[in-house]
């Protein structure tokens, strides 16, 4: 492994909108060193260097896809050079609440302002005038949900509505009931888990779309014959329609511009027929537009990170990689369909270390189930304690990886032109 000092994480929160549609990712460095692991912005040094790392190297610009990228940044960072080689246009500057807003610290946002930056106020809780010169001028502020009761949040919020051009972000949202709140209030933006945490709904069934979803995963994984699949897309038109979209993303790689649903099974065969029926439980079964979901995203991004590092473990074994593919898929099913794993899979024939690492955590790919929720949360103790228990995985070896499953996760519903 690293140097302790060098071994930083890299992961990332959604940042949604009103429609609880993508807007941008938070962007979190984690040192994995027991003796820095909640305190990486006091060491400018590494800090500065992993950032530079990401987005020269490991192309997280790329990987952002058409959404921003928001930094934390402390008074040294905020004061240093390194912010001027980023770029501009896809990242938000983040104020931590530990800067002091001193007149060389707001002299310098405005400078970063004057360059292009957007600029964020970061756990803002309660208003008091020494932020008022940086309100001035910034455009995000982040106001934390966690130290406010409903009465604190409303007298907060009625305070930062005196600048009426601020966008505001509710963050450490944990609840839809939160989320609504913060969106009757006038909120525009939204950050927390609440959209990918398991709700499960007493006596809620599976709704027609997701029953033939099922049952179509279940007769690829027993080998049906194509024509038996076309049949049961052809009962749900809404579901063929999202299939030829998915298809045609430049996710796929696929150079042909798929035509019809028998098209699309032969040409993409039936480990990525597999792939995609699962994307598809992630889409509007409708067949509407908004394929991007951030749960979409989320399960993309997180099977294909899965994917990837299963490749590094065991290299050339592709049942392993398509095990932890869809073990990452499958980890949100209940989130998304309000109901039991249990229920999900009753139509599904999954193998053994499938289910041991959706249900138990055990196994490779219940460490690695753990390690994509440790990136997903910034906790970077955590992600070289899972790391370690990893052969062939080091936190270079992570970061690269979730790049790369970023980058493929963002393009989903880009289709080839």
């Amino acid at each position: 492994m690293a140097n302790a000092s060098e071994e930083i994480f890299i992961g990332r929160q959604p940042i949604l909108d009103r429609e609880h549609k993508m807007f941008a990712y938070e962007l979190l460095f984690r040192s994995g060193s027991k003796q820095n692991s909640a305190n990486v912005q006091d060491d400018l040094a590494a800090t500065a260097s992993v950032i530079n790392h990401a987005f020269a190297e490991l192309g997280v610009e790329q990987a952002l896809g058409p959404y921003k990228g928001f930094i934390n940044c402390d008074d040294s960072l905020l004061l240093s050079d390194i912010l001027e080689v980023l770029p501009k246009d896809k990242i938000v500057l983040e104020v931590l609440e530990t800067v002091e807003v001193t007149p060389q610290i707001v002299e310098r946002c405005r400078e970063l302002k004057a360059h292009g930056f957007t600029i964020a106020l970061d756990d803002f809780v309660n208003y008091e005038d020494k932020f008022k010169p940086l309100l001035d001028l910034i455009e995000i502020v982040k106001v934390d949900l966690m130290p406010l009761d409903s009465a604190g949040l409303a007298r907060t919020t009625e305070a930062l509505k005196k600048w009426p051009t601020l966008k505001l972000l509710a963050e450490k949202v944990d609840s839809r009931e939160q989320a609504q709140y913060c969106h009757d209030l006038g909120y525009g933006l939204f950050q927390g888990y609440y959209f990918a945490k398991p709700v499960i709904i007493a006596g809620r069934k599976l709704g027609h779309s997701q029953l033939a979803l099922i049952r179509l995963l279940g007769l690829v994984l027993e080998d049906a014959e194509s024509t038996e699949l076309e049949g049961v897309f052809k009962h749900e038109p809404g579901l063929a329609m999202n299939l030829m979209r998915l298809t045609n993303s430049v996710a796929t790689g696929v150079r042909t511009k798929v035509t019809s649903l028998r098209h699309a099974i032969t040409i993409l065969g039936r480990r990525q027929l597999q792939r995609w029926l699962q994307l598809l439980l992630y889409t509007n079964p409708q067949g509407g537009g908004d394929v991007a979901s951030p749960l979409l995203q989320l399960a993309a991004t997180r099977g294909r990170l899965m994917e990837l590092l299963a490749a590094k473990l065991r290299p050339g074994n592709r049942e392993f990689e398509d095990h932890a593919f869809m073990t990452g898929i499958m980890s949100l099913m209940p989130t998304l369909m309000g109901a039991p794993l249990e229920e999900i899979l009753k139509g599904i024939n999954i193998s053994a270390d499938i289910h041991d690492a959706l249900e138990k955590g055990e196994g490779e790919l219940g460490t690695l189930l753990k390690l994509s929720h440790a990136l997903e949360i910034g906790d970077g103790q955590a992600c070289h304690d899972l790391a370690e228990q990893l052969k062939s995985v080091d936190h270079m070896t992570v970061n690269a990886c979730l790049t790369q499953a970023l980058t493929w996760a963002s393009n989903i519903g880009k289709e080839n032109t």
